[in-house]
């Protein structure tokens, strides 16, 4: 709401509504990306699905590159689109496959298709290849699906090696609190995200712009402040500034049609007269 006032107060200015409306969008998207980096990127979105029409391109004439096949996997994933992650990886495991990369990637795909026994067989191999594998990668993800299908105790369990490897992760925290919670251990679960937010506040910028969301789930009362904030700048432009510019806008029309104040009017003159004596 509050853009669309001031969408109101620069088209008057302006006289250029869609001028405006892009100007507004072109502000924001700026200020966004250099404080809170809340608003999704558009520009990251469409070089990803670049990227993903290439590899499609890539498989189409040659269907078994294995390494086209797991990028464009990735990209999937990426997307939660599991299925068809898994069927773009199946042929690579048929012929074999059992590098760190595949397995855990199917593994995830599969976990996130809704193939638990499976995904979890291939997670506990990846496991065996790499217990180490991105600094807790493999805990995290099985512990997310845990999480997701409420199976709380192997959440926490997994959580917390996740938490244990990567100390600075917030997100872990938070999910780790979430798991603690729904086994209903509150206090715990409380002492969890004052430390996740602890941890958000003492993050360096890169890292608090990644993980902002998971940071206001941790600390609430962060965003309600800023929704209280956007609430009175919006009562302010609808009683104060909104009715001001509406009058200015209209007492500048009126002059136009009348003409500006202290302008005198046109009046022509003939051949006729100049000869009257």
């Amino acid at each position: 709401m509050s853009q669309y006032f001031q969408w109101i107060i620069l088209s008057s200015l302006t006289g250029s509504p869609i001028g405006s409306a892009v100007f507004l969008l072109a502000f924001w998207f700026t200020v966004d990306r250099f404080t809170l980096g809340i608003l999704p990127d558009p520009i990251r979105w469409v070089m990803r699905r670049r990227r993903e029409w290439k590899l499609e391109k890539t498989l189409l004439g040659n269907p078994h590159d294995g390494r086209a096949q797991l990028e464009l996997a990735q990209l999937l994933i990426d997307r939660k689109k599991y299925s068809r992650a898994v069927d773009l990886l199946k042929p690579s495991f048929e012929k074999g496959a059992d590098d760190i990369q595949s397995v855990f990637a199917m593994g995830e795909a599969c976990l996130g298709a809704g193939h638990v026994p499976q995904g979890e067989k291939l997670m506990a191999h990846a496991r065996e290849l790499d217990s180490d594998f991105r600094l807790g990668e493999i805990d995290f993800v099985v512990g997310r699906f845990q999480l997701q299908r409420k199976e709380f105790a192997a959440a926490k369990k997994s959580l917390e090696a996740f938490v244990h490897m990567r100390k600075g992760t917030i997100q872990g925290r938070v999910m780790l609190a979430q798991a603690m919670q729904g086994l209903g251990d509150d206090a715990s679960g409380a002492l969890m995200m004052d430390q996740a937010w602890n941890e958000y506040v003492s993050a360096p910028g890169f890292q608090r712009r990644r993980e902002r969301w998971w940071a206001w789930r941790a600390r609430p009362s962060r965003p309600i402040a800023y929704l209280a904030l956007i609430l009175v700048g919006l009562f302010i432009m609808a009683t104060v500034v909104g009715p001001r510019v509406s009058e200015w806008s209209r007492e500048r029309d009126a002059q136009m049609n009348r003409g500006w104040p202290g302008a005198q009017p046109y009046q022509g003159t003939s051949g006729n007269q100049d000869n009257e004596p």
